[in-house]
C-alpha cells in the first residue's frame, strides 16, 4: 500500500504576524518558517501506518517555490520514502491545489491520501473535502485516530459533540487533527540521510490543469486593537449601562 502525504510550508507558530506596509499581504521576508503543524501530525501517522507492516511506502508531496523543498526534507527526515515539489511562485486557492493533489494521485495511484486537516496560515479548512470529491474517494476529515483493517478503515472524528466513528473504504482521503498523534523529531543520522532521498520535481504548468485564482484579494489588515473595558462598582450599574449605552436589555 502506498501512502501520499502533502505538506505545506508556512509562517512558524511562534512567529508574530506582521502585514506588509502597502497592504497586499503578510511579511514573509526573513521570517522563520516551518511545516504546517496539522501535516506534521498527518506524516507521522503515515510513518505509524507504514512501522504497523500495512503500508510499502511514503510519498511526500508540497507546492510552491524552491525553499519548500526544506518542508520535504523535513518530513524525508522523520522517515517519509521519497518526494514530489510541485514548482509554482503563486499563491495558489485550495481548489487548485486539490486539483494537483488529484492529479498527482491519478498518476502515482495511493491508497490513502493524509494531508492536515487545514493549514495556520489561512484557515480555509477546504482542500481534504475538494480533493476526495474531485477524486469520488470517501473522506475522513478531522481524523483523531485511524485504524486500518484489510480494505477499510475504522476513523475516529473530532466533532462538536465529541467524537465519532466512521468506516470508509480504501482508497480514501483523510485529513489529521492534531489530537490524532505526537509528531516524531528527526535524528541527526535520519536528517543526513534525507539528504539523499530523492525528489522528483515538476513545474505546475506543465500539468494540464488551470489553477488560475478565482478569488481577487483586494487588501490586508491587522485586526482592530481591542478597547479598554469599563469597570463597574455594582450590578445595578452594569444593568444601567447594558440597558442604555449597549442596548442590550
Amino acid at each position: 500500500m502506498k501512502l501520499l502525504v502533502t505538506v505545506k510550508r508556512v509562517i512558524d507558530y511562534n512567529v508574530q504576524i506582521r502585514v506588509k506596509a502597502d497592504g497586499s499581504g503578510v511579511e514573509k521576508d526573513n521570517v522563520k518558517m516551518s511545516m504546517n503543524p496539522p501535516d506534521e501530525n498527518a506524516v507521522e501517522e503515515a510513518l505509524r501506518i507504514k512501522e504497523a507492516g500495512k503500508a510499502d511506502e511514503i510519498i511526500i508531496l508540497t507546492i510552491g517555490n524552491d525553499k519548500a523543498q526544506e518542508t520535504i526534507r523535513t518530513a524525508l527526515a522523520m522517515g517519509a520514502d521519497r518526494g514530489i515539489h510541485i514548482k509554482t511562485e503563486n499563491d495558489l486557492e485550495p481548489l487548485a491545489i486539490s486539483k494537483i493533489i488529484s492529479k498527482v494521485a491519478e498518476e502515482e495511484k495511493p491508497s490513502i491520501i493524509l494531508m492536515g486537516k487545514q493549514a495556520i496560515d489561512d484557515d480555509c479548512n477546504q482542500t481534504g473535502q475538494m480533493t476526495s470529491a474531485l477524486l469520488n474517494w470517501p473522506q475522513a476529515t478531522f481524523a483523531s485516530k485511524i485504524e486500518i483493517e484489510g480494505q477499510n478503515a475504522i476513523v475516529t472524528r473530532e466533532i462538536d459533540e465529541g467524537l465519532e466513528r466512521i468506516k470508509v473504504s480504501i482508497p480514501f482521503v483523510a485529513s489529521c487533527d492534531l489530537r490524532l498523534n505526537e509528531p516524531r523529531y528527526a535524528s541527526l543520522p535520519n536528517i543526513m540521510k534525507a539528504k539523499k532521498k530523492p525528489i522528483d520535481t515538476k513545474d505546475a504548468s506543465s500539468l494540464g490543469i488551470n489553477i488560475e485564482p478565482r478569488i481577487e484579494q483586494i487588501k490586508v489588515e491587522e485586526p482592530p486593537v481591542r478597547q479598554k473595558g469599563i469597570m463597574v462598582n455594582d450590578v445595578a450599574e452594569l444593568v444601567q449601562k447594558l440597558k442604555h449605552e449597549a442596548k442590550v436589555i
